[in-house]
């Protein structure tokens, strides 16, 4: 996270509302520079929530990020 600030391309962040973790994707996002970044907290999902909830991941925002962002 010491360097997210030299981080210049599109980045998105996607982190579960209740993941002990969660501070540090808020703080790393805060570091990045630019307009092509986005912060996705998922209401009421862990950190092992993403990993395997279907239901939970948020595909369709993910494909949209990266579609208009990898150009």
């Amino acid at each position: 996270m010491y360097r997210a600030n030299e981080i210049e391309n599109a980045v998105l962040i996607i982190h579960g509302e209740k993941a002990h973790s969660r501070y540090f994707s808020e703080d790393a996002y805060k570091l990045l520079k630019g307009d092509n970044k986005e912060l996705m907290i998922i209401p009421g999902a862990s950190h092992t929530d993403l990993y395997d909830q279907l239901d939970v991941i948020p595909f369709d925002k993910m494909e949209a990020f990266f579609r208009k962002n990898l150009n």
